[in-house]
């Protein structure tokens, strides 16, 4: 079954439907460094150094044939030698996914989609009138969803289900789908992670009328499975059960070790599930396993952060010693001491690290470390991890005094050891506009495992 992945990121998506079976006939991304990542583990592994400038340097006829197109949606479209190249490498195609941001979505001119091409949900739309694939996946943040209640209008995702339904384009031969609007939590389907995103799987109905598909009138969660709802025949059902959801030790237990013996794994890491195939070491070096550095005051700093998530304080104690260090109204002082009243003394890390002997010298601590920034948490190592972002500063290792490890936040979206990810680890300032370094990579993707359950359902449906 061949698909096409529009906004491809580094991979998560196709991974996962590689995975069960699908072939890759077109990857669109436009960052260079995103398509190196995926180049290399979807494509062809990279060797040389420059190697990857060579590929960038390829004609454009080049890259379809390969099949990594590197550049903007648009610009493939008004190309019409490059779309008549595409359509004839695929003159069948099954399904077309990605997650196009959907931001400002308009639905003026509906049934042309050549009215907004500078719009990116319909220059989705736009490749699903092209090539009226059997079936179509969009995958989007949660709030994609939400009405936009102060001009009165739907929500983008309900907008473009619309136009799904009613026919992609203003030709007789238009496409028109069977909708299902999902909200799927990747914990439900094997990823040590709390991660809710909204999907679009529509069916093309010549297809869905044959096989007498079905589909709910409102958005499914996969949440409602455990309720006893499993939805319509279109909704991928949660490939784990609740009690079995896995945590951030079964993600990242053999790692905790910082002296990293890939031959040894923590007894949780035994468990029956898919995720076990995801941290099998192939390789003798683990890739994308760099610490970040930071200096003494910020790690003590992190202890404090694991010892109050600990003790049930609040981190925003760090706010009111501010606030104490600014005025000395000693009104704040006693709302440290409030605080802190069943606090455990002497005060340890997780690592076993001295902070306090007694209350005073916690205090004396916290004035030292005060911030008037408190977001950053630490992870709990029996729960499943937050969401991942782009952006990992504010996320705190369990045990160890330092934030995530690309790999380790690979690991939470669940990417096997072997995904390596390419170019610059991470960026700041006015680049993180345009830069998509690992950090970002990893935190962008679709998680593939459950990338996989949705791609097994999609394929049972479409055979």
């Amino acid at each position: 079954m061949k698909y096409i992945d529009l906004f491809a990121g580094c991979g998560g998506l196709s991974l996962g439907f590689e995975s069960v079976g699908f072939e890759l006939g077109l990857a669109i991304e436009k960052s260079p460094m995103a398509s190196e990542t995926f180049y290399h583990n979807l494509i062809k592994p990279l060797d040389k150094d420059d190697s990857w400038k060579q590929y960038l340097n390829e004609s454009n006829e080049k890259k379809i044939e390969t099949g990594l197109y590197v550049g903007e949606t648009i610009s493939l479209l008004e190309d019409e030698v490059l779309i008549n190249q595409l359509k004839n490498k695929l003159p069948l195609t099954d399904l077309i996914v990605g997650g196009p941001p959907c931001q400002g979505f308009s639905m003026a001119g509906k049934r042309n989609p050549k009215d907004h091409r500078n719009e990116l949900p319909w220059q989705f739309l736009e490749y699903v009138e092209i090539f009226k694939p059997k079936a179509v996946l969009m995958e989007n943040v949660v709030g994609m969803r939400s009405r936009f209640n102060k001009h009165n209008e739907e929500s983008p995702f309900q907008k473009i289900k619309k136009v799904l339904e009613q026919g992609v384009g203003q030709h007789e031969d238009s496409p028109q789908y069977l909708v299902q609007e999902l909200q799927l939590n990747a914990m439900h389907y094997g990823v040590p992670q709390h991660r809710p995103r909204v999907f679009l799987l529509g069916i093309r109905k010549d297809i869905a009328n044959k096989k007498m598909l079905t589909a709910t009138s409102d958005i499914w969660f996969s949440s409602d499975f455990f309720e006893g709802d499993k939805g319509s025949s279109l909704c991928p059902l949660p490939t784990i059960k609740e009690k079995d959801i896995l945590s951030v030790e079964d993600a990242i237990g053999d790692l905790y070790d910082e002296n990293i013996d890939t031959s040894k794994y923590l007894s949780v890491l035994n468990k029956k599930s898919a995720f076990k195939k995801v941290v099998k070491h192939k390789n003798k070096n683990l890739e994308n396993h760099n610490f970040r550095k930071h200096s003494e005051k910020i790690e003590k700093r992190f202890r404090l952060y694991q010892y109050f998530s600990e003790q049930g304080i609040s981190a925003k104690v760090f706010n009111i010693a501010s606030k104490y260090n600014a005025t000395l109204d000693q009104t704040y002082y006693f709302e440290i001491e409030k605080a802190l009243f069943d606090a455990r003394l002497p005060a340890l890390s997780p690592d076993k690290v001295l902070i306090a002997r007694d209350k005073n010298e916690l205090i004396e601590t916290i004035l030292e470390l005060a911030t008037k920034k408190h977001s950053q948490r630490p992870l709990k190592a029996i729960k499943p991890s937050p969401t991942v972002v782009s952006i990992p500063d504010d996320v705190i290792h369990p045990t160890l005094a330092r934030t995530m490890t690309v790999r380790e936040q690979a690991r939470f979206q669940s990417f096997p050891d072997y995904f390596e990810f390419k170019s610059k680890e991470t960026t700041g300032g006015a680049k993180r506009k345009v830069d998509v370094p690992q950090y970002t990579q990893v935190g962008n993707a679709v998680p593939p495992l459950m990338a996989k359950a949705i791609a097994q359902h999609i394929k049972e449906l479409i055979s």
